[in-house]
């Protein structure tokens, strides 16, 4: 099957968030994806961008998404997060994960990003397997903290 990789669309976003949604039940959180399309619409093309994606093209649709978004250093200055590689289930070991990576880097390397950082859940042996593939450096150092909306409210 032909894999086209080309720049997000607003079009694309309905697929996009039902593949999220496919990626949060697979990360055993099916009930944890609170944006809507609205909101992914407004943050992806609206005044406010927040974020830029690639998808993966096949025949029968978007078979997966790379989301990314800049955040800044105080330490290296501007940085690229990548926060999402999202292949559906049945295209998995295609190859497709490994083609949204490389136009992420190529974005990356066009900026001149003084980073490019993303994260992996410790249980996914898959996600972890390759991302090894790559001269990436494993942090064990850092501890990931967080907020939810729930709690900054109670502040």
């Amino acid at each position: 099957m032909k894999i086209n990789i080309r720049v997000g669309e607003q079009g694309d976003l309905p697929e996009v968030l039902a593949l999220v949604k496919e990626l949060a039940a697979f990360e055993k959180a099916p009930d944890e994806v609170e944006v809507t399309l609205e909101e992914m619409q407004e943050w992806g093309f609206g005044a406010d961008k927040q974020f830029d994606f690639f998808v993966a093209h096949a025949e029968t649709g978007i078979v997966g998404i790379a989301l990314y978004y800049y955040k800044y250093s105080t330490w290296k200055g501007k940085c690229l997060f990548l926060e999402d590689i999202i292949v559906t289930e049945s295209m998995r070991g295609q190859g497709i994960g490994k083609l949204l990576f490389a136009e992420v880097i190529k974005v990356a390397r066009t900026e001149k990003v003084r980073r490019m950082e993303w994260q992996v859940l410790d249980w996914n042996e898959t996600g972890i397997s390759f991302y090894k593939k790559y001269p990436a450096h494993f942090d064990g150092e850092w501890i990931n903290c967080k907020f939810t909306d729930k709690e900054l409210a109670t502040m």
